[in-house]
Protein backbone atom coordinates (compact mmCIF):
# COMPACT_ATOMS: atom_id res chain seq x y z
CA UNK A 1 0.00 0.00 0.00
CA UNK A 2 1.35 3.63 -1.01
CA UNK A 3 2.15 5.69 1.84
CA UNK A 4 1.41 8.78 -0.15
CA UNK A 5 -1.51 10.63 1.54
CA UNK A 6 -3.36 10.67 -2.29
CA UNK A 7 -6.05 13.56 -2.29
CA UNK A 8 -7.84 15.24 -4.98
CA UNK A 9 -8.70 18.63 -5.99
CA UNK A 10 -12.23 19.29 -6.36
CA UNK A 11 -14.82 21.78 -7.75
CA UNK A 12 -17.82 24.17 -6.24
CA UNK A 13 -19.71 26.34 -8.27
CA UNK A 14 -21.23 29.45 -5.65
CA UNK A 15 -25.29 29.40 -5.66
CA UNK A 16 -25.70 33.02 -6.80
CA UNK A 17 -28.93 33.39 -8.34
CA UNK A 18 -29.67 35.40 -11.40
CA UNK A 19 -27.31 38.27 -9.76
CA UNK A 20 -24.44 37.20 -9.52
CA UNK A 21 -21.36 37.68 -7.53
CA UNK A 22 -20.79 41.43 -6.68
CA UNK A 23 -17.30 42.82 -6.96
CA UNK A 24 -15.89 45.63 -5.26
CA UNK A 25 -15.41 47.14 -8.50
CA UNK A 26 -19.16 47.36 -8.83
CA UNK A 27 -18.69 44.55 -11.50
CA UNK A 28 -20.36 41.27 -11.37
CA UNK A 29 -19.06 37.51 -12.30
CA UNK A 30 -22.16 35.82 -13.63
CA UNK A 31 -21.01 32.60 -12.68
CA UNK A 32 -17.69 31.46 -10.04
CA UNK A 33 -16.44 27.97 -9.67
CA UNK A 34 -14.31 27.39 -6.53
CA UNK A 35 -11.44 24.70 -6.85
CA UNK A 36 -10.57 23.54 -3.63
CA UNK A 37 -9.17 20.42 -1.73
CA UNK A 38 -9.70 19.26 1.94
CA UNK A 39 -7.84 17.26 4.44
CA UNK A 40 -8.92 15.24 7.44
CA UNK A 41 -13.11 15.29 8.90
CA UNK A 42 -15.35 17.54 9.62
CA UNK A 43 -16.78 16.91 12.88
CA UNK A 44 -20.52 16.29 13.95
CA UNK A 45 -21.41 20.17 14.85
CA UNK A 46 -18.77 21.83 12.14
CA UNK A 47 -16.67 23.15 14.64
CA UNK A 48 -12.87 22.09 13.63
CA UNK A 49 -12.27 23.70 10.31
CA UNK A 50 -9.38 25.37 9.47
CA UNK A 51 -9.33 27.72 5.85
CA UNK A 52 -5.42 27.90 4.67
CA UNK A 53 -5.04 30.89 2.64
CA UNK A 54 -2.38 30.64 -0.24
CA UNK A 55 0.05 33.15 -1.56
CA UNK A 56 0.34 34.91 -4.93
CA UNK A 57 1.35 31.58 -6.98
CA UNK A 58 0.21 28.96 -4.89
CA UNK A 59 -3.54 26.95 -5.61
CA UNK A 60 -5.72 24.45 -3.53
CA UNK A 61 -2.83 21.66 -3.27
CA UNK A 62 -1.67 22.40 0.31
CA UNK A 63 -0.66 19.09 1.02
CA UNK A 64 -0.51 15.28 0.26
CA UNK A 65 -0.18 14.31 -3.85
CA UNK A 66 -2.68 14.39 -6.53
CA UNK A 67 -1.75 11.11 -8.20
CA UNK A 68 0.75 8.38 -7.81
CA UNK A 69 3.41 9.60 -10.09
CA UNK A 70 3.65 13.17 -8.61
CA UNK A 71 7.18 13.23 -6.62
CA UNK A 72 6.46 16.90 -5.17
CA UNK A 73 3.30 16.79 -2.45
CA UNK A 74 1.58 20.20 -1.87
CA UNK A 75 3.12 23.39 -0.83
CA UNK A 76 2.46 23.16 3.04
CA UNK A 77 2.49 19.66 2.99
CA UNK A 78 5.03 19.95 6.11
CA UNK A 79 2.06 22.12 8.09
CA UNK A 80 -0.68 19.41 7.37
CA UNK A 81 -1.35 16.15 7.99
CA UNK A 82 -2.11 13.29 10.95
CA UNK A 83 0.40 14.32 13.71
CA UNK A 84 1.22 17.78 12.30
CA UNK A 85 0.84 21.23 13.38
CA UNK A 86 -2.56 21.01 11.14
CA UNK A 87 -3.31 18.17 12.72
CA UNK A 88 -6.05 15.88 10.24
CA UNK A 89 -6.84 13.62 12.70
CA UNK A 90 -8.45 16.53 15.00
CA UNK A 91 -9.01 19.08 12.22
CA UNK A 92 -11.06 19.45 9.06
CA UNK A 93 -8.49 21.42 6.51
CA UNK A 94 -9.85 23.14 3.69
CA UNK A 95 -7.62 25.08 0.73
CA UNK A 96 -8.96 26.81 -1.95
CA UNK A 97 -7.94 28.78 -4.99
CA UNK A 98 -8.81 32.34 -4.69
CA UNK A 99 -10.84 34.06 -7.58
CA UNK A 100 -8.54 35.62 -10.16
CA UNK A 101 -6.34 32.40 -10.17
CA UNK A 102 -5.51 30.11 -12.83
CA UNK A 103 -5.82 26.83 -10.87
CA UNK A 104 -9.50 26.01 -11.22
CA UNK A 105 -10.84 28.67 -9.55
CA UNK A 106 -12.53 31.69 -12.06
CA UNK A 107 -9.86 33.68 -13.28
CA UNK A 108 -8.91 35.69 -16.18
CA UNK A 109 -8.35 32.40 -18.78
CA UNK A 110 -12.07 30.93 -17.51
CA UNK A 111 -14.72 31.15 -20.37
CA UNK A 112 -17.07 33.75 -20.24
CA UNK A 113 -21.04 32.61 -20.13
CA UNK A 114 -22.42 35.74 -21.32
CA UNK A 115 -20.04 35.58 -24.66
CA UNK A 116 -18.48 31.58 -24.79
CA UNK A 117 -15.00 33.16 -24.79
CA UNK A 118 -12.33 33.51 -22.40
CA UNK A 119 -12.27 36.47 -20.19
CA UNK A 120 -8.95 37.58 -20.73
CA UNK A 121 -8.47 41.54 -19.61
CA UNK A 122 -12.03 41.60 -20.13
CA UNK A 123 -12.61 39.98 -16.25
CA UNK A 124 -12.95 42.73 -13.96
CA UNK A 125 -10.27 43.46 -11.13
CA UNK A 126 -10.48 41.55 -7.93
CA UNK A 127 -9.44 42.82 -4.45
CA UNK A 128 -8.56 40.71 -1.61
CA UNK A 129 -12.10 41.78 0.06
CA UNK A 130 -14.03 39.63 -3.09
CA UNK A 131 -11.55 36.35 -2.37
CA UNK A 132 -12.55 36.28 0.95
CA UNK A 133 -16.18 37.13 0.17
CA UNK A 134 -15.81 33.93 -2.52
CA UNK A 135 -14.24 31.76 0.15
CA UNK A 136 -17.30 32.73 2.86
CA UNK A 137 -20.26 31.54 0.59
CA UNK A 138 -17.84 28.40 -0.34
CA UNK A 139 -17.92 27.05 3.09
CA UNK A 140 -21.49 27.94 3.82
CA UNK A 141 -22.61 26.93 0.85
CA UNK A 142 -20.25 23.36 0.47
CA UNK A 143 -19.78 22.35 4.11
CA UNK A 144 -22.62 24.71 5.87
CA UNK A 145 -20.37 25.99 8.10
CA UNK A 146 -21.23 29.16 10.03
CA UNK A 147 -18.12 29.44 12.29
CA UNK A 148 -14.81 28.55 11.45
CA UNK A 149 -11.97 27.82 13.53
CA UNK A 150 -9.17 28.88 12.44
CA UNK A 151 -7.99 30.69 8.97
CA UNK A 152 -4.14 31.02 8.22
CA UNK A 153 -2.15 31.75 5.24
CA UNK A 154 1.26 33.68 4.73
CA UNK A 155 1.18 36.63 2.22
CA UNK A 156 -1.06 37.22 -0.08
CA UNK A 157 -2.56 34.41 2.04
CA UNK A 158 -1.77 36.58 5.63
CA UNK A 159 -3.67 39.25 3.61
CA UNK A 160 -7.09 37.69 3.08
CA UNK A 161 -6.87 36.04 6.99
CA UNK A 162 -6.84 39.73 7.85
CA UNK A 163 -9.48 40.59 5.84
CA UNK A 164 -11.10 37.58 6.95
CA UNK A 165 -11.04 38.79 10.38
CA UNK A 166 -12.44 42.18 9.25
CA UNK A 167 -15.08 41.16 6.72
CA UNK A 168 -16.35 38.72 9.50
CA UNK A 169 -15.54 38.82 12.84
CA UNK A 170 -18.21 36.55 14.01
CA UNK A 171 -17.36 33.99 11.81
CA UNK A 172 -13.94 33.63 12.67
CA UNK A 173 -12.68 32.40 16.17
CA UNK A 174 -8.79 32.43 14.98
CA UNK A 175 -6.35 34.58 12.37
CA UNK A 176 -3.09 33.49 11.78
CA UNK A 177 -1.43 36.06 9.68
CA UNK A 178 1.95 35.39 8.50
CA UNK A 179 4.52 37.69 6.38
CA UNK A 180 1.91 39.78 5.67
CA UNK A 181 0.56 43.66 6.06
CA UNK A 182 -2.65 45.88 5.88
CA UNK A 183 -1.58 47.81 3.21
CA UNK A 184 1.68 47.02 1.26
CA UNK A 185 4.74 49.53 0.69
CA UNK A 186 5.57 52.03 -2.28
CA UNK A 187 8.46 49.84 -3.06
CA UNK A 188 6.57 46.53 -3.08
CA UNK A 189 4.10 48.16 -5.53
CA UNK A 190 6.98 49.17 -7.49
CA UNK A 191 8.14 45.72 -7.75
CA UNK A 192 4.72 44.76 -8.79
CA UNK A 193 4.96 47.47 -11.62
CA UNK A 194 8.64 46.02 -12.66
CA UNK A 195 6.68 42.62 -12.88
CA UNK A 196 3.68 44.28 -14.36
CA UNK A 197 5.79 45.94 -17.02
CA UNK A 198 7.62 42.85 -18.18
CA UNK A 199 4.72 40.34 -18.69
CA UNK A 200 2.42 43.66 -20.97
CA UNK A 201 5.64 44.96 -23.08
CA UNK A 202 6.24 40.88 -24.09
CA UNK A 203 5.17 41.13 -28.05
CA UNK A 204 3.28 37.35 -26.99
CA UNK A 205 1.16 38.23 -24.36
CA UNK A 206 -1.13 39.95 -27.10
CA UNK A 207 -3.40 42.58 -24.63
CA UNK A 208 -3.99 39.91 -23.01
CA UNK A 209 -5.37 37.23 -25.75
CA UNK A 210 -2.72 34.68 -26.25
CA UNK A 211 -3.87 31.75 -27.32
CA UNK A 212 -2.95 28.15 -25.13
CA UNK A 213 0.59 27.27 -24.76
CA UNK A 214 2.21 30.57 -26.81
CA UNK A 215 1.88 33.08 -24.15
CA UNK A 216 4.49 35.80 -22.72
CA UNK A 217 6.80 32.99 -21.48
CA UNK A 218 9.67 35.26 -21.01
CA UNK A 219 7.71 38.54 -19.77
CA UNK A 220 6.23 35.91 -17.30
CA UNK A 221 9.46 34.33 -16.54
CA UNK A 222 11.41 38.04 -15.61
CA UNK A 223 8.21 39.35 -13.68
CA UNK A 224 9.42 35.93 -11.72
CA UNK A 225 12.39 36.62 -11.46
CA UNK A 226 11.90 39.91 -10.09
CA UNK A 227 9.24 38.25 -7.70
CA UNK A 228 12.18 35.97 -6.53
CA UNK A 229 14.38 38.38 -5.35
CA UNK A 230 12.56 40.35 -3.42
CA UNK A 231 11.50 36.67 -1.78
CA UNK A 232 15.04 35.98 -0.65
CA UNK A 233 17.38 38.26 1.71
CA UNK A 234 20.92 39.40 1.87
CA UNK A 235 21.77 36.52 3.97
CA UNK A 236 20.09 33.77 2.23
CA UNK A 237 21.84 34.93 -1.39
CA UNK A 238 25.41 34.78 0.03
CA UNK A 239 24.98 31.54 1.88
CA UNK A 240 23.35 30.04 -1.30
CA UNK A 241 25.44 31.45 -4.60
CA UNK A 242 28.05 34.03 -3.21
CA UNK A 243 29.89 34.81 -6.23
CA UNK A 244 30.09 31.77 -7.42
CA UNK A 245 30.19 31.31 -11.53
CA UNK A 246 28.39 28.18 -13.19
CA UNK A 247 31.37 25.87 -14.12
CA UNK A 248 30.00 24.92 -17.32
CA UNK A 249 30.58 28.97 -18.44
CA UNK A 250 34.13 30.75 -19.03
CA UNK A 251 34.15 33.82 -16.88
CA UNK A 252 34.90 35.91 -19.40
CA UNK A 253 31.81 34.92 -22.31
CA UNK A 254 29.77 37.65 -22.17
CA UNK A 255 26.67 35.07 -21.81
CA UNK A 256 28.43 33.56 -18.93
CA UNK A 257 26.62 33.47 -15.44
CA UNK A 258 27.02 33.53 -11.75
CA UNK A 259 25.15 30.89 -10.18
CA UNK A 260 22.59 33.16 -8.88
CA UNK A 261 21.82 34.18 -12.22
CA UNK A 262 20.99 30.65 -13.57
CA UNK A 263 19.23 30.03 -10.43
CA UNK A 264 16.65 32.96 -11.66
CA UNK A 265 16.75 31.92 -15.04
CA UNK A 266 15.55 28.15 -14.17
CA UNK A 267 12.69 29.40 -11.55
CA UNK A 268 11.50 31.88 -14.01
CA UNK A 269 10.57 29.89 -16.93
CA UNK A 270 9.76 26.82 -14.76
CA UNK A 271 7.30 29.39 -13.40
CA UNK A 272 6.12 30.41 -16.47
CA UNK A 273 5.44 26.85 -17.74
CA UNK A 274 2.98 26.26 -15.05
CA UNK A 275 1.27 30.00 -14.53
CA UNK A 276 -1.00 31.63 -16.41
CA UNK A 277 0.35 35.07 -16.87
CA UNK A 278 -2.87 37.10 -16.85
CA UNK A 279 -3.29 35.75 -13.76
CA UNK A 280 -0.39 36.82 -12.54
CA UNK A 281 -1.26 40.51 -13.22
CA UNK A 282 -4.87 40.51 -11.75
CA UNK A 283 -3.65 38.98 -8.51
CA UNK A 284 -0.71 41.54 -7.85
CA UNK A 285 -3.24 43.99 -8.67
CA UNK A 286 -5.00 42.29 -5.72
CA UNK A 287 -1.98 42.93 -3.61
CA UNK A 288 -1.37 46.51 -4.86
CA UNK A 289 -4.99 47.60 -3.92
CA UNK A 290 -5.43 45.98 -0.65
CA UNK A 291 -5.32 48.76 2.05
CA UNK A 292 -7.99 47.88 5.18
CA UNK A 293 -8.16 51.44 5.92
CA UNK A 294 -8.85 53.22 2.45
CA UNK A 295 -12.46 53.38 3.47
CA UNK A 296 -13.02 53.92 6.99
CA UNK A 297 -9.73 54.23 8.88
CA UNK A 298 -6.83 52.07 9.75
CA UNK A 299 -7.55 51.52 13.61
CA UNK A 300 -11.05 51.53 12.96
CA UNK A 301 -11.20 48.97 11.15
CA UNK A 302 -8.49 46.70 13.46
CA UNK A 303 -10.77 47.41 16.21
CA UNK A 304 -13.78 45.49 14.95
CA UNK A 305 -11.73 42.73 14.97
CA UNK A 306 -12.98 39.97 17.44
CA UNK A 307 -10.95 36.95 16.23
CA UNK A 308 -7.91 35.87 18.70
CA UNK A 309 -4.74 36.97 16.18
CA UNK A 310 -1.37 35.95 15.83
CA UNK A 311 0.31 38.02 13.80
CA UNK A 312 3.68 36.81 12.76
CA UNK A 313 7.19 38.68 10.97
CA UNK A 314 9.94 37.38 9.56
CA UNK A 315 13.36 39.33 10.61
CA UNK A 316 14.77 39.21 7.06
CA UNK A 317 11.97 39.63 5.09
CA UNK A 318 12.52 42.39 2.76
CA UNK A 319 9.17 42.08 0.97
CA UNK A 320 6.87 42.78 3.72
CA UNK A 321 9.54 43.62 6.59
CA UNK A 322 9.07 42.90 10.31
CA UNK A 323 8.30 46.27 11.31
CA UNK A 324 5.03 46.75 9.01
CA UNK A 325 3.94 43.44 11.35
CA UNK A 326 4.32 45.29 14.39
CA UNK A 327 2.92 48.37 13.45
CA UNK A 328 -0.07 46.22 12.85
CA UNK A 329 0.32 44.46 15.84
CA UNK A 330 0.82 47.58 18.14
CA UNK A 331 -2.15 49.14 16.94
CA UNK A 332 -4.80 45.64 16.93
CA UNK A 333 -3.01 45.60 20.59
CA UNK A 334 -4.03 49.10 21.44
CA UNK A 335 -7.56 49.23 19.76
CA UNK A 336 -8.08 46.18 22.30
CA UNK A 337 -7.67 43.31 19.74
CA UNK A 338 -6.59 39.81 21.93
CA UNK A 339 -3.48 39.64 19.81
CA UNK A 340 -0.31 38.07 19.85
CA UNK A 341 3.17 38.88 18.10
CA UNK A 342 6.25 36.68 16.63
CA UNK A 343 9.35 37.68 14.57
CA UNK A 344 11.02 34.13 13.17
CA UNK A 345 14.38 34.33 13.49
CA UNK A 346 14.91 33.34 10.02
CA UNK A 347 17.67 34.77 7.54
CA UNK A 348 15.70 33.36 4.60
CA UNK A 349 13.54 35.88 4.03
CA UNK A 350 10.06 36.35 2.98
CA UNK A 351 9.87 33.10 1.83
CA UNK A 352 10.71 31.74 5.57
CA UNK A 353 7.37 30.54 6.44
CA UNK A 354 7.11 27.95 3.48
CA UNK A 355 10.87 26.80 4.15
CA UNK A 356 11.66 27.11 8.07
CA UNK A 357 8.87 25.32 9.53
CA UNK A 358 11.43 24.23 12.46
CA UNK A 359 10.68 28.31 13.48
CA UNK A 360 6.98 28.57 12.71
CA UNK A 361 5.55 25.13 13.33
CA UNK A 362 5.82 25.49 17.73
CA UNK A 363 4.83 29.24 17.44
CA UNK A 364 1.46 28.17 15.08
CA UNK A 365 0.85 25.28 17.73
CA UNK A 366 1.49 27.33 20.40
CA UNK A 367 -1.44 29.21 19.52
CA UNK A 368 -3.85 26.84 18.71
CA UNK A 369 -3.28 25.11 21.55
CA UNK A 370 -3.76 28.18 24.45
Amino acid sequence: MSEKLLVQTRHFQLHLGEKGFFLESGRILPEVNIAYETYGVLNADRSNVILICHALTGNAHAAGYNHESESKPGWWDAMIGPGKVLDTNKYFIVSTNVIGGCHGTTGPRSVNPATGRRYNIQFPVVTVKDMVRAQWLFVKQCFHVEKIHTVIGGSLGGMQVLQWAISYPSKVERAVVIAATGRISPQAIAMNKVGRQAIMRDPNWKNGNYPDGAGPVDGLGVARMMGHISYLSYDSMQRKFGRDFKKTDGFYDFFGEFQVESYLDYNGYNFAKRFDANSYLYLIKAMDLFDIGMDNGYREVLAAITSRTLVVSIASDILFPAHESRELYQAMSEEGVDVTYHEMDSDVGHDGFLVDYHLLVPVVESFLNA
